[in-house]
């Protein structure tokens, strides 16, 4: 490309080129046109659908590395801060330069050779156990050395009663139980009921606080489906719309029991279809309105495409999926040529349709590939069904492309707006993670944010090597909203910056009295708090 931009710098009949640099084209194009319209929304390419799914585990290992990077770097942060450990900055880059090297064209869309595929499972494999390493070094510097056992809790909400970014006891958990019934099996708690009948599909998810039934008359929920997936044009590349027209809903099944689990009793559901097996364990919390699904695939299909239905009784003209700090709003119709092609969308953690009232929210741990629809029941009722894709099978460029074994997780919440939503998909990504051989099991956040909507995304150390401490934290809910943020270390200022931990101009801090810091934040704001602590 070098090469042709030389040749055609000056060559008759064609476009004159130049190289330059963003910097000189970005400052000549707005010199040029001043005041572009702006778009509101996504550019949605029409294209490339099947990039949100293909290489499944590597795509797992991007999720999984960058929520392992903010537990690393919050620990180690607070580690430095309280007890004057060696903050592990040359470790976190090395780490943040591999995960951030793997999320480059074609890596991440899952779109290279083989040999790529083999290189990056490698890669997250040696990045997880390197920041495993400096989260235990962390938990031990900050709780010593003992019999007892903590949980740490990197999410930015309380999660079983341990607090925000801080630690606690290990909780006990609920026990949840599965009963036996004359044509299936019954998950229930306080919250919900759920009906499994004998081939282990859900034909009932029923919420007892809303007193309404989520799954449309003659539906099955946990339904998964395999589809023929030929594309046109790029094995890797693509989802055709035709994949629709060739389904096979995986009804039959090898053995449905009751399985006793961590957190009590589990339907265990196994089922082989082609050259595959999937193995799935249900499991209704105890304490909360959420049906959680672990899902284990043994993939050995070609040209087919998975996905994961969970057809509801909501009418919902629109879909929320979740983006990088804050969501999307996507019709759910085909009114236009534009809807319709927005057959296959993507969101990160979380998905939610609702009506005004009352909405479903449907959690991931490593998948991001969904479609979600409108239909009718048998009473021309309008349903919303949420599909999310697991699995593909492309011969091009990798012929063996996901064979093998794969692990996801999903939740399914009852009654929940964004907000529950969002705080699923920290759950989610961010469980508990147990640390044993630790002498206290409480350990108090470096910092406190009293309004859920402001999430607190990264604490850490700055890059430049100072100890000034900087917390990064953006509004969830795309509201407008007010809080305070307390800190537990000593510092003589604090300063809003960029992304680049450059200062900048204040729009967030409103006041700033001791440890107390005031904000307030618009819809969706990115903030980057830095602490300064060497009081100069």
């Amino acid at each position: 490309m070098i090469a042709a931009a030389r040749r055609t710098r000056s060559l008759e009949g064609s476009p004159t080129v130049e190289l330059s640099s963003p910097r000189a084209f970005f400052e000549a194009a707005e010199a040029e046109y001043p005041e572009p319209p702006v778009w509101s929304g996504e550019l949605y390419l029409e294209f490339h659908r099947g990039t949100y799914t293909s290489q499944a585990r590597t795509k797992r290992g991007n999720r999984r590395s960058e929520h392992l990077l903010r537990e690393a770097e919050l620990w180690a942060a607070t580690a430095t801060i309280r007890t004057g450990a060696p903050y592990p900055a040359e470790e976190l880059r090395q780490a943040w330069e591999t995960v951030l090297l793997q999320q480059f064209h074609d890596i991440l869309p899952g779109t290279s050779i083989a040999w790529v595929y083999q290189e990056a499972e490698r890669n997250y494999a040696e990045v997880a156990a390197a920041l495993a390493a400096i989260i235990e070094s962390a938990a031990h510097q900050l709780l010593g050395r003992g019999t007892e056992s903590a949980a740490l809790n990197a999410s930015p909400y309380p999660v079983a009663g341990v607090t925000a970014l801080g630690a606690g006891a290990e909780p006990t958990p609920l026990s949840s139980t599965v009963t036996r019934t004359g044509d299936g099996y019954v998950l229930e708690n306080a919250n919900a009921r759920i009906h499994v009948d004998g081939a282990g599909l859900i034909r009932s998810m029923y919420d007892k606080s809303a007193k309404r039934e989520l799954v449309p008359s003659g539906s099955a929920a946990n339904l998964l489906q395999l589809h023929r997936d030929t594309p046109t044009q790029w094995d890797a590349w693509d989802i055709d719309e035709h994949y629709r027209r060739n389904t096979l809903n995986l009804v039959d099944v090898s053995l449905v029991e009751i399985v006793d689990g961590p957190a009590g009793q589990a339907l265990r559901i196994e089922r082989f279809f082609g050259s595959s097996r999937v193995i799935q364990h249900l499991c209704l919390d105890s304490g909360a309105p959420r049906l959680e699904i672990s899902t284990e695939v043994d993939w050995h299909e070609q040209k087919k495409l998975l996905k994961l239905a969970f057809p509801l009784d909501i009418h919902a003209e629109r879909a929320t999926s979740e983006i990088q700090f804050g969501h999307i709003h996507r019709p759910t119709h085909a009114n236009t040529s534009w809807d319709a092609a927005r057959f296959e969308t993507v969101a990160h953690r979380w998905v939610h349709v609702g009506e005004p009232d009352y909405g479903v929210a449907v959690a991931n741990d490593s998948t991001y590939g969904h479609d979600i629809t409108r239909s009718a029941d048998s009473g021309r009722a309008t349903t919303t069904t949420v599909r999310l894709s697991l699995l593909r099978a492309p011969t091009f460029p990798d012929p063996a492309a996901d064979q093998g074994q794969h692990r996801m997780a999903t939740s399914v919440v009852f009654g929940a707006g964004i907000p529950d939503a969002v705080a699923e998909g920290y759950r989610l990504n961010l469980p508990l993670r147990t640390v044993k051989g630790v002498a206290r099991t409480v350990l108090d956040p470096l910092i406190r944010v009293d309004n859920p909507a402001l999430v607190v995304e990264a604490v850490k150390l700055a890059e430049d090597g100072s100890g000034d401490v900087v917390v990064r934290l953006y509004e969830a809910h795309g509201t407008r909203a007010h809080g305070t943020l307390t800190t537990d270390f000593g510092h003589f200022d604090v300063v809003e910056t960029n992304l680049l931990e450059n200062r900048m101009p204040v729009s967030a801090i409103q006041r700033r009295d001791g440890n107390r810091v005031d904000l307030a934040l618009r819809p969706f704001q990115l903030v980057t708090l830095r602490f300064v602590v060497t009081g100069q």
